[in-house]
C-alpha cells in the first residue's frame, strides 16, 4: 500500500512537471535538494571541470555550498546582476569555458522576485559549451510560474513543498535522465540510491496534492496577485515608499523600502498589528543584516536598510492589502510628524 501511494504521488508530480517519474527524488527541503544537485553532480563528474558559474544573489543554500566547493579547489565565477536582478548575459558569454562544469541559478529570487532568463542562459550555454550542466533553484517559482521541466532545457531543479502550502519537511529534486549525480545521504538505497532513508507517503502525498491544487489555480492566482500588488503600491504611494522589486518581477514577492523607518523597526511595528513580514530571507533573518541581494542589485545602502519583504500567496485577499496599507499609515501617523 505504501509503495502504491508513493508511485501515485510520483505520477501526479511528474505529470504536472512534465518529466519522467524516475527523474524525481523526494528530499526533506529545498536546501537539501540544492545541495544534492550541486555537490552531487560535481562529485559524480570530476572530469567535467572545476569551474562553476552563479551569482551572489542566490539563496544561502547555494552560496554556502559554492563557498565550500571553492575551499576544496573549485573556481566560481559570480556574474553581476543589474537593477532588474537578472544576471549579466554578456558576462556569462565571456565566462563559460571548456572546464565549466555547472551553471546554477535561481528561477525566482526569494528577496526581489526577479525572474531568471532561463531560455537566454540556455541558448548561450548550448552555443559556448553544451557539456556544461544547468541547475535551477525553483523553490519560489513552483506553483506560480509554468515549470515544465522537459521543455526548459535544464539538467537539475530543486523544489520545496511548504512554499506551495504543503506541510514542512518535504522537498523535491529533479535530475534529468542521463545526468549522473552522487547522493548526499547513504544508507538503505531508497529512491534508486540517490536519497537513502525511509520515504514518507504522507509527505510525498501532501506535496502531490499541494502542487495539484496550486497548478489548477496558477494562472488565475497570478492575475489576482498582480492586482493585489498594484493595490498595495497604490495604497502606500502617498508615503513615497520605494518599490525595490523589478517591474517585471513575480508579484508574489514585493520588496519595499519605507522612508524614515529602518527595516527592523517597521517589522516590529507591523507585528503589533498582527501583520508579519520579513527583512531578509527567512534563512538569514536572525542575522539582522542588510539584504545582500539588494546591495548586489546596486540599491543604495541607505535605501536597502529600510527594506521589508512582503510575500503574497494565492490565498491573499484585497481586504488583507487594505489592512496592511491602513496599518502602515497608522505607524507613520504614530511615529512621525503628520503628513502634510
Amino acid at each position: 500500500m505504501a509503495e502504491k501511494r508513493q508511485r501515485a504521488a510520483l505520477e501526479t508530480l511528474s505529470g504536472i512537471l512534465k518529466c519522467g517519474k524516475d527523474e524525481l527524488y523526494f528530499t526533506s527541503c529545498g536546501s537539501e535538494s540544492v545541495n544534492t544537485a550541486i555537490r552531487g553532480y560535481l562529485h559524480a563528474n570530476p572530469r567535467a571541470g572545476k569551474h562553476i558559474i552563479s551569482t551572489r544573489t542566490e539563496h544561502k543554500a547555494s552560496l554556502e555550498t559554492l563557498q565550500l566547493l571553492e575551499e576544496s579547489g573549485y573556481e566560481v565565477t559570480y556574474l553581476s546582476v543589474g537593477a532588474d536582478g537578472r544576471p549579466d548575459l554578456e558576462q556569462l558569454e565571456k565566462s563559460i569555458r571548456p572546464d565549466t562544469a555547472l551553471i546554477t541559478m535561481t528561477h525566482v529570487n526569494n528577496e526581489s522576485g526577479a525572474i531568471c532568463p532561463v531560455s537566454e542562459i540556455n541558448e548561450i550555454r548550448r552555443r559556448k559549451n553544451p557539456q556544461t550542466r544547468f541547475h535551477l533553484d525553483c523553490v519560489q517559482s513552483l506553483g506560480k510560474l509554468p515549470v515544465f521541466l522537459s521543455q526548459m532545457g535544464i539538467d537539475m531543479a530543486s523544489f520545496s513543498g511548504h512554499k506551495i502550502h504543503a506541510v514542512k519537511g518535504i522537498g523535491l529534486l529533479y535530475v534529468r535522465k542521463g545526468c549522473r549525480i552522487h547522493p548526499l545521504i547513504y544508507g538503505g538505497g531508497q529512491q534508486n540510491g540517490i536519497r537513502s532513508g525511509t520515504e514518507s507517503t504522507f509527505l510525498s502525498g501532501a506535496l502531490a496534492l499541494a502542487l495539484s491544487l496550486a497548478e489548477k489555480d496558477r494562472e488565475s492566482a497570478l492575475s489576482r496577485v498582480t492586482i493585489l500588488k498594484k493595490e498595495l503600491l497604490d495604497g502606500l504611494s502617498d508615503l513615497h515608499v520605494a518599490a525595490l522589486s523589478p517591474d517585471d518581477a513575480l508579484p508574489y514577492v514585493v520588496n519595499l523600502s519605507f522612508p524614515l523607518f529602518e527595516a527592523e523597526t517597521m517589522l516590529h511595528a507591523l507585528e503589533e498589528h498582527d501583520i508579519f513580514v520579513s527583512t531578509v530571507s527567512a534563512c538569514s533573518s536572525k542575522q539582522k543584516k542588510i539584504s545582500y541581494v539588494l546591495l548586489e542589485m546596486g540599491i543604495d545602502r541607505n535605501i536597502a536598510k529600510n527594506a521589508v519583504r512582503i510575500s503574497f500567496s494565492r490565498f491573499s485577499t484585497e481586504e488583507e492589502v487594505k489592512v496592511m496599507c491602513g496599518a502602515v499609515h497608522e505607524i507613520y501617523d504614530k511615529y512621525t510628524v503628520k503628513r502634510g
